[in-house]
């Protein structure tokens, strides 16, 4: 059995509305396992014997699109590639007056637009820095949507493959 966070992009913002007790079995109807929802903001944490990937990616992504009636995109990795990506976190997560988040794409090409925002960036607001599939973001609180890099991450081509987690959900998810 693999455990596997299924990531939720735009869940309880922007009109798509659900309650997290009918994702959880949605997932269970699905054929998961040992389903656990974290937050209100579309995490969920689940095992399955099934390794393709990419198929369950699909069938999630169908599975909520039908239940739900919004067009789902989720990002799907193993817990242990969670771990290793919040180990990774390159800044200080306890910076005073700061957020630390990850942004995660299943886009390679977007990472890499998003990742040659860095030198562009006033550092006295916010900080990139690559990593393995995601990009690490530190912003001062307060700028998280006015940020050049907030308003870069939140174009409307990207929707489909990227979503970004403060570090602390992601580190409540693999507790």
């Amino acid at each position: 059995m693999t455990r596997y966070v299924a990531l939720l992009r735009g869940v309880n913002v922007g009109g798509i509305r659900m309650k997290m007790a009918d994702v959880r079995k949605l997932f269970e109807d699905i054929g998961f396992t040992a389903v656990k929802t974290i937050l209100a903001s579309g995490n969920v944490v689940f095992e399955t014997d099934r390794s393709d990937r990419s198929a369950l990616k699909a069938d999630i992504e169908g599975a909520l699109t039908e239940r739900f009636g919004y067009e789902a995109w989720i990002v799907l990795h193993d817990t242990d590639t969670v771990r290793s990506i919040v180990e990774s976190y390159p800044f200080d997560p306890e910076r005073d007056g700061w957020h630390p988040y990850v942004v995660f794409t299943s886009d390679a090409d977007i990472g890499t637009e998003l990742r040659d925002l860095a030198d562009t960036l006033d550092p006295e607001v916010e900080r990139v820095a690559a990593g393995d599939g995601v990009v690490y973001w530190e912003v001062e609180r307060g700028q998280t949507l006015l940020s050049a890099f907030g308003k870069a991450s939140g174009k409307k081509g990207y929707k489909s493959t990227t979503t970004t987690r403060n570090l602390r959900t992601l580190q409540k998810i693999i507790a």
